[in-house]
């Protein structure tokens, strides 16, 4: 994990055409324990994948598509990102930094005693929309997003491992994370199905690692404070319709939207 985390922090102080390193490999040491020591709440490479594998394997309403997912702490570093498929070419290869985003997104508008997941803001978004324009703020880092060999992405030496991504993503697949204290620590994104399945297999994830002890939301379903919510309806002239309570998330299947309303209520 030190190794990693000197790789990743020499590599984000790398400057000029010629790739110079500007700090000293005792001092990338010194700042890659301090990253470590940021990761610290949040839960290990190893642990990430075993919890994003068991959602994903389970029925989600998508196309049965292996998947990324990233885990950000509350600074929005990111702290590990994994993949399902037996190489990182077996899901989209997108989607990895797609799945950063949504963990950005997820941690960056939540807060202690109020959760937004991604998929809460698609409404808001569009054209007209109370938060139109989040979209393009709070843009993609995109030195942290493509920096480091190909052949390390989803491994425990991503090499997005120790930076701060940012980017905003504003449909299904990122989710706050909440501990047993009921403190905020970061988010989790995912991402490599329908956005509508994202949602689904995030939200199995988080029940995984046992960090949905959720304080509150905009769904409207106390049991479930951040779940998507499928209340847009069609309006005249407006080609995505109207979502009554204004967090409404975009149709995919029924058996998506099903599956939605039978995740597991959060702690």
């Amino acid at each position: 994990m030190k190794t990693m985390m000197v790789r990743n922090m020499a590599a984000a102080l790398a400057l000029g055409a010629a790739g110079c390193l500007c700090m000293s490999v005792a001092d990338a040491d010194e700042q890659a324990g301090e990253v470590q020591a940021a990761c610290a709440e949040l839960p290990s490479h190893a642990q990430l994948h075993a919890a994003l594998t068991a959602a994903r394997d389970q029925m989600n309403g998508g196309f049965n598509l292996d998947m990324w997912g990233t885990l950000v702490n509350r600074d929005g570093i990111v702290c590990a990102v994994a993949f399902t498929g037996s190489d990182r070419g077996s899901q989209w290869p997108g989607s990895r930094v797609i799945s950063a985003q949504k963990a950005n997104t997820a941690n960056a508008f939540s807060l202690p005693q109020l959760s937004l997941s991604t998929a809460n803001l698609f409404s808001a978004v569009q054209p007209g929309g109370s938060l139109y324009g989040l979209q393009a703020s709070n843009p993609v880092n995109t030195r942290v997003a493509y920096r480091g060999e190909s052949k390390l992405y989803g491994t425990p030496d991503d090499p997005m491992t120790g930076g701060k991504i940012g980017g905003v993503n504003v449909f299904g697949g990122g989710l706050a994370l909440y501990n047993a204290k009921h403190v905020l620590i970061g988010a989790v994104g995912v991402s490599g199905d329908s956005s509508c399945a994202d949602h689904n297999i995030a939200w199995r994830t988080r029940h995984n690692l046992v960090l949905d002890f959720v304080p509150a939301g905009v769904s409207g379903e106390p049991s479930k404070p951040d779940n998507i919510v499928y209340d847009i309806t069609p309006a005249p002239g407006l080609e995505l319709g109207v979502s009554p309570s204004g967090w409404g998330h975009a149709f995919c299947t029924a058996a998506a939207k099903t599956i939605a309303g039978g995740l597991p209520a959060v702690r």
